[in-house]
């Protein structure tokens, strides 16, 4: 029976009953499974800058990078920090944007997630806005009150850009996707391509231009019953192929 292509997916650092411990939250892990992958969970420390993990992320056949309820700190963008953005996980920072560059190198297919997406965009030097409900001309992107169902609930447009990526995966120009998200891209990174964008122009999904895997980053959150929602679906059914093709590459060596 073939093994099924393996996914790093990256840990937050949080405090559960009094302890340091890493986690991922179950739908990340779910929605990989559902598409035939098998999930992997990486822990992070900041002592992971300045450490050789291409041996680790040599191993595997994707990496996923998540979302979460903490922020990246504005220092690694250059801005100081405002009142509404107090959540960090400095240990996650360290992690994701020193692996990065290296799955490029590799070439291992990426998909990042909200935060995850967020990091794609500071790790190519990009800015955040880390309030976008106080930008002039801006939607208020947070989630909704109300249970699960209503938060991750589809509430606005999605224009998806001509002759990019995420077109090539789904046929249709518009779609409409859940929002959860306080913070959102300020300035693109150099080396990074807007995929759609909001009713209000705010960036969604971007990919890495020049990147000949699967790379790409959306603001939203696919990981929600994605078989329920063809752009979803699309996405992940997607990263799911680039996984399997990486792996059936000789040693997982780049081509």
């Amino acid at each position: 029976m073939p093994t099924r292509p393996l996914v790093g997916v990256i840990a937050c650092r949080r405090e559960v009953e009094g302890h340091p411990a890493h986690m991922v939250t179950d739908k990340y892990l779910t929605a990989l499974r559902e598409y035939g992958l098998e999930p992997v969970v990486l822990p992070v420390w900041e002592t992971v800058e300045g450490a050789d993990i291409k041996p680790l992320l040599a191993r595997l056949d994707g990496l996923v990078l998540t979302g979460s309820y903490t922020n990246v700190v504005p220092q690694r963008y250059g801005a100081e920090r405002e009142p509404e953005n107090t959540r960090d996980d400095r240990s996650r920072d360290a992690a994701a944007l020193a692996w990065v560059p290296v799955a490029l190198d590799l070439r291992l297919p990426l998909l990042g997630i909200c935060r995850g997406f967020q990091e794609l965009n500071v790790a190519f030097g990009g800015s955040l806005h880390q309030a976008v409900q106080k930008v002039p001309g801006r939607l208020d992107h947070r989630e909704p009150d109300g249970d699960r169902e209503t938060q991750y609930a589809p509430c606005h447009d999605l224009e998806i850009l001509p002759g990019g990526r995420l077109a090539a995966l789904y046929p249709e120009r518009h779609a409409r996707v859940n929002s959860l998200h306080q913070q959102g891209i300020a300035r693109l990174g150099e080396g990074l391509t807007a995929e759609a964008v909001a009713p209000d122009g705010l960036i969604e999904a971007i990919s890495v231009t020049d990147a000949p895997a699967f790379t790409l980053a959306v603001q939203w959150h696919p990981e929600w019953r994605p078989r329920e929602h063809p752009l979803y679906d699309a996405l992940f059914t997607a990263f799911a192929g680039a996984c399997a093709q990486r792996q059936a590459r000789p040693e997982h060596s780049p081509a």
